[in-house]
């Protein structure tokens, strides 16, 4: 929802922003909230890259959305997966969403209130680890299904993304 998942990104120069992302980041950043990214990075696991990698560009990432007003708190990574080659990293593991772990960290780290917070995911991974770390609110964002018409156990609205689900819940 911050990028276009193109799959398995590394680069700064394949890392392309979704279209209204840096806008809708910077409007959360001026309203106050703390943005906190988690991601699954099971391209470590799978020896596409390393956690270097990973690190040198949320680093980059963070650096630009700066420069364009927007301030990243902090951000969280899981670089398992279960049918990774590299050994260290092939596992099953609870910071991998759908698990809460890294959302369970960030809160303790930042002292935050997970019933009070908001989760904006791109996969029904991300509702399921705000589900299972007690988030109030999390919203999904998928261009095809759009709609502020959810059942109860989905999540809290469908957006077709970033910036129109900033602009429902800063109305």
């Amino acid at each position: 929802m911050i990028n276009r998942d193109t799959g398995y990104v590394f680069r700064w120069a394949d890392f392309e922003f979704a279209p209204g992302a840096i806008a809708a980041l910077r409007r959360l950043t001026v309203a106050g909230f703390p943005l906190i990214v988690i991601t699954n990075q099971s391209g470590v696991a799978r020896g596409y890259y390393t956690e270097q990698d990973v690190q040198t560009l949320t680093q980059q990432m963070t650096a630009y959305l700066a420069s364009q007003g927007v301030t990243i708190t902090a951000t969280y990574y899981c670089p398992h997966h279960t049918s990774g080659t590299i050994a260290e990293y092939a596992r099953a593991c609870d910071c991998r969403k759908p698990g809460p772990a890294l959302l369970l960290q960030a809160a303790s780290a930042h002292d935050l209130s997970l019933g009070d917070s908001i989760m904006i995911g791109d996969k029904e991974s991300d509702i399921k680890a705000a589900r299972a770390a007690g988030v109030g609110i999390a919203y999904l964002i998928d261009a095809k299904h759009s709609s502020h018409v959810i059942p109860p156990s989905a999540p809290n609205g469908v957006f077709a993304d970033l910036a129109a689900c900033v602009d429902y819940f800063l109305a």
